[in-house]
């Protein structure tokens, strides 16, 4: 099956390259950097922002390996200087001995005494060659020591420039990944909002049954008021007296001759 399988892709990669020639590689190369770009936008932006908040944390190792290496430099820088101050004391005390006995050579004796023994001429001529020996290879020594200190000296300030600008950088990168954190958050507030939907067509019916109610209230209204006010007609009768009961006993007691008894 699996051969099947390399023997299919082998003669479609044959086919591709009889039909493209020459430029399959442009092809394959711009399909690779199209799929990269596709799969790089399909991934969720919190996942990238995440993803770049982990790289600045796994700068932290590096970060601190770096400051272990500058500590260590440090503390050999200060060794070394220890070193070269003693050269430079035991070279002084060296040269000072060596011109005391150049001094004592030069006054032309036979015999010197030093520390209550009596050394000869020759013999004093010798050891002043012989430190004088050592007075120049202590020398070379201790100018190498202050060339090693110089360079180590420049390379460690070189380190601890990298270095805070490291530290520079990593801060930088921690408020852009913020930045950008706070700036997700603000879109999908915004994403938020446009997702609401309102259905406005209901209250705008509501509001239109309110305003046919109250055209309908206001029409009955009208309605009562013309019937008490119109009239088919003129009203030409006198309106009832306002003294009912003095027309009604004048009246009765009118009639009342005609139907009194003896």
């Amino acid at each position: 099956m699996l051969r099947k399988v390399l023997v299919g892709m082998a003669i479609t990669f044959a086919v591709v390259v009889f039909l493209l020639g020459r430029e399959t590689a442009s092809y394959m190369r711009t399909s690779l950097a199209y799929v990269k770009d596709s799969v790089r936008q399909s991934v969720p932006i919190e996942f990238q922002i995440e993803r770049a908040r982990r790289m600045i944390e796994d700068l932290i190792p590096e970060i601190r390996k770096n400051m272990h290496l500058i500590a260590k430099e440090e503390v050999e820088i200060q060794r070394l200087e220890e070193r070269i101050a003693e050269a430079e004391k035991s070279l002084e005390k060296e040269k000072q001995e060596i011109l005391r006995l150049k001094e004592d050579l030069s006054q032309g004796r036979s015999s010197y005494i030093y520390g209550s023994r009596t050394y000869s001429a020759e013999e004093v001529k010798t050891d002043l060659a012989h430190r004088f020996e050592r007075y120049k290879t202590s020398e070379a020594t201790l100018s190498s020591l202050r060339s090693i200190h110089q360079a180590r000296t420049k390379s460690l300030q070189a380190a601890r420039q990298r270095l805070e600008g490291m530290l520079a950088a990593r801060r930088q990168l921690t408020v852009e990944v913020e930045n950008l954190e706070a700036q997700r958050q603000m879109l999908d507030v915004a994403k938020t909002t446009s997702n609401y939907v309102f259905d406005e067509s209901k209250l705008g019916q509501v509001k239109e049954l309110i305003q046919q109610l109250h055209i309908q209230l206001d029409t009955e209204s009208k309605l009562v008021q013309a019937e008490t006010q119109l009239h088919d007609q003129i009203p030409l009768e006198k309106p009832a007296s306002d003294n009912i009961l003095k027309e009604v006993s004048e009246y009765f007691a009118l009639a009342g001759s005609e139907y009194s008894t003896p």
